[in-house]
This record gives C-alpha cells, sequence and structure tokens, in this order.
C-alpha cells in the first residue's frame, strides 16, 4: 500500500462511525472556533493600537523629558516644594505632566542645548505650552478646543488632506468631532477652510488668530487635541507672551530629538543612555506604547489558554475514538499485517485517521470562525464602535489561521499516537482470531 492508498484508506475509515466521528469533530470544532477567534481579536486590536498609539512618535525621533527625580518619585504623597526648581526647572508648573507634556519639570535652553549636543542628534525640535480659548468658522459657535504643538513627533491618520508643513502660513490639522459643529459638511470640505482660533495674552485681552486648516484628522484613542505647525505655535506664543511686564523664564514641554534615517536599534539605545545619563528620559513610539502590547497580550494569552484547553479535551476524545476503532478493527488489522503490512504502515493508517478528524474539526472551526468574526466585526464597526474608525475588531489572518490548524492537526497526531502503537504492535495470529 503505497503513501496515496494509505490516506485515501486513512479517510474512508474515519467515517466507518459518523456519530462518534461527528462528536469527536464537534469537540475540535469548539477549540479551533475559539482559538480563531481570540488570534482575529488579539490581531485587529493590535493592530488598531499600532496604528492610533503609533501618532505618540514618528520613526527616526525621540520624544525627550526630564528624567523623574529618583528621591522624591519614592516618597509617598505629593512631592514638596521646591521654590528653585519651580522658578528655574519647570517655568510653567500647572501645564500638563506625562507623555508629550513636562513628565518631571520643563526642559530649558541649557536642556536643549545639551540633547542637541548629545552624539547621534542631527536636530532638536524644543515644544512650549500654548493654548487656545476657542475655534470657530465663518460665523458659526465658538467651541473649547485643545492644541497639541508636538508636530514633529506625530504621524497623523487623516481622514482627509495633508500632513503639517513648515511654512509661514498658520496651519491646523482639525480633529473630525470638529466638522459638524463648524458647519463643515465632510473632511474634504473642510480643508482648504480657515477658521478663526482665539487666544488671550498676558493683561487678558482676547485675540484672533486666522488658521488654514491642512488636513482633518480621525478619531483616536489617545487625546492628542488639534495638531498645529511651527508657525502657528510661534503666533500663540507671541500672544500669550503680549503685556507681560516681567520676563518670564524659558521652559518647553518636551523636546523632539531628530536621529539619522539610517540609525540602528543598538545606536537609538546607546543614544537615550547617553541622554541618562544627562538626566533626560528621551521614548521611541515602541517604548510608548509598550505597555499597552503587554496588556493586550496578556489578554488574548488568557483567552487562548481556555481554547487550548477545549483542543486538549477534544484529543482525548481521539484517543477514545481510535481506541474503538482498533479494537473495533482487531480481525482487519491481523490481516492487513498477514499480507504483509508492516507496523510502520499500521501505525502510519492510524495516525493519518488522527491527523484528518484534526484537520477536518480545525477546517471548519476556522472557516465558521471567519465568517461569523466577519460579520459581527462589520456590525460592531457601523454601531457601537462607529466613533472610533478604523477599528476592525477582529482582524483575520491567513498565517494565523494556518498555525490554527496546523497546532490542532499537531495535537490531534499526538493523541493518536497511543493507539495507532497499539494497532502496530498487533500480533497478526492473536488478531485473526480475535472474536
Amino acid at each position: 500500500m503505497n503513501t496515496g492508498d494509505l490516506l485515501k484508506t486513512a479517510v474512508q475509515n474515519t467515517f466507518r462511525s459518523k456519530l462518534r466521528t461527528s462528536l469527536t469533530v464537534v469537540a475540535i470544532f469548539i477549540g479551533a472556533f475559539t482559538l480563531t477567534i481570540t488570534s482575529a481579536i488579539g490581531a485587529g486590536i493590535s493592530d488598531y493600537i499600532d496604528s492610533q498609539l503609533g501618532a505618540i512618535g514618528a520613526e527616526g525621533v525621540l520624544t525627550v523629558n526630564k528624567a523623574p527625580d529618583t528621591e522624591t518619585a519614592a516618597e509617598e504623597g505629593p512631592n514638596r516644594y521646591d521654590p528653585d526648581r519651580a522658578t528655574a526647572d519647570d517655568p510653567f508648573p500647572g501645564a500638563p505632566a506625562g507623555p508629550g507634556g513636562f513628565g518631571a519639570g520643563a526642559l530649558t535652553v541649557d536642556d536643549i542645548e545639551a540633547i542637541e549636543s548629545t552624539h547621534g542628534v542631527t536636530s532638536v525640535e524644543p515644544t512650549v505650552f500654548v493654548s487656545a480659548d476657542f475655534i470657530t468658522a465663518d460665523g458659526s459657535d465658538k467651541y473649547e478646543i485643545s492644541l497639541n504643538p508636538v508636530s514633529a513627533a506625530i504621524v497623523p491618520d487623516l481622514a482627509a488632506g495633508a500632513p503639517l508643513t513648515n511654512s509661514d502660513q498658520n496651519e491646523i490639522l482639525l480633529p473630525d468631532e470638529y466638522l459638524d459643529a463648524l458647519g463643515f459638511a465632510d473632511a474634504e470640505d473642510a480643508v482648504g477652510a480657515t477658521v478663526t482660533i482665539g487666544a488671550t495674552d498676558a493683561v487678558g485681552e482676547q485675540h484672533d488668530v486666522d488658521v488654514a486648516i491642512v488636513g482633518v484628522q480621525n478619531t483616536s484613542l489617545l487625546p492628542l487635541g488639534a495638531s498645529i505647525n511651527e508657525n502657528l505655535t510661534d503666533a500663540l506664543v507671541e500672544v500669550q507672551q503680549t503685556g507681560r511686564t516681567v520676563d518670564a523664564p524659558v521652559g518647553y514641554l518636551s523636546a523632539v530629538a531628530h536621529l539619522e534615517r539610517d540609525a540602528t536599534d543598538d545606536q537609538i539605545t546607546s543614544i537615550k543612555e547617553d541622554l541618562a545619563d544627562q538626566g533626560f528620559l528621551a521614548q521611541t513610539t515602541a517604548d510608548q506604547i509598550g505597555a499597552f502590547q503587554t496588556v493586550i497580550s496578556g489578554i488574548i494569552g488568557v483567552l487562548n489558554a481556555f481554547a487550548v484547553i477545549a483542543l486538549i479535551a477534544a484529543g482525548f476524545g481521539i484517543v477514545n475514538t481510535l481506541l474503538m476503532s482498533v479494537q473495533e478493527r482487531t480481525r482487519e488489522i491481523g490481516l492487513m499485517k498477514a499480507m504483509g503490512m508492516g507496523g510502520g504502515r499500521v501505525f502510519g493508517l492510524f495516525s493519518s485517521e488522527a491527523v484528518f478528524i484534526g484537520f477536518l474539526g480545525s477546517a471548519i472551526g476556522a472557516a465558521a470562525a471567519v465568517l461569523a468574526g466577519t460579520a459581527i466585526s462589520t456590525a460592531l464597526a457601523t454601531s457601537l464602535l462607529s466613533g472610533l474608525p478604523g477599528l476592525q475588531i477582529m482582524l483575520f489572518e491567513p498565517s494565523a489561521i494556518i498555525t490554527v490548524i496546523l497546532v490542532v492537526m499537531g495535537i490531534a497526531f499526538l493523541a493518536g499516537t497511543l493507539p495507532a502503537r497499539r494497532a502496530a504492535q498487533q500480533n497478526p495470529i492473536d488478531a485473526l482470531r480475535y472474536e
């Protein structure tokens, strides 16, 4: 019996006991279905997080902040007030902290020069704290808006338009939730239009600044605000400084350090260590989104563990199915061995039956998961998740589906090893006498 005949016989033998085989296939189906769905959820959420949180930082740049004070960070409760640090290191103590904010304190002019002189850093763009009172367009109502001046570290997810430029024009990337409020029909309609931003100076007088919309940003998981270019940032800083009678200390939210385009991971690590030695915290995009990915991976890992438990239970079903098949076909096994079929071929025959049962259950389970998951994902995208454009809650990747099928077939093969070995070791004379 050649390999082709052996496989054909294995498939035919699988359906000798249709009920028993069907119940085993159903058990495998449940495990494969669950495993395919959970892997698709993990892929979908991870893809969305990569695209959305990837906007925290662009490739080839480091976001640099003051490193946290290890001594005060170790204390419980709020940090004690330090007048020297408040006036020199943190001239804007009321500004936001955390990623993209001051973190452990504002950066000074000396800090910017130190970062720029660090080996491997080609240029530095300091980020100042700017705010706006409102935004309006063509006589529409006025709406509050938060601004994000860290344009150099942003990879915008645009619904329409283009990224910010370094032109001498005031530019803004408008969040898509402002479209209806400002009277725009859609994202394309907003691109190229002019809006007015109101900002208050040091003596409480409000100024209007005209701004061109160059692009519209999709809704993001993070409240990044409306991205603005350097020219608009300078204009708003000038408004904020108008009327000030005392020079305020210069401080920056953070700094965007540009690196060589061909910088390797080792070189980037060396630059980060060099900056850390100088008292700075430098992070890449991967550093900033790593915690999110760890949480998602942990959740998906737990879900996959339940699916694997179902597959292990199905494996015992395969063992039971094939052991009963071996017992029922004892005389048949003896006849095959008496006609010259070796123990290896008998082992291969029963192992092939186990693998085919595993393939049947996993293929049907994966196919059902793709159909059901695609329908559910589409329905959610147009209803509950419509406020998060671009989120596909289940992303079915061909490589992941193939991996699931191969894993299930591997489990089925291992489960079939015991009954296959028992069949291969049958004595032909005793088997022919079996009643």
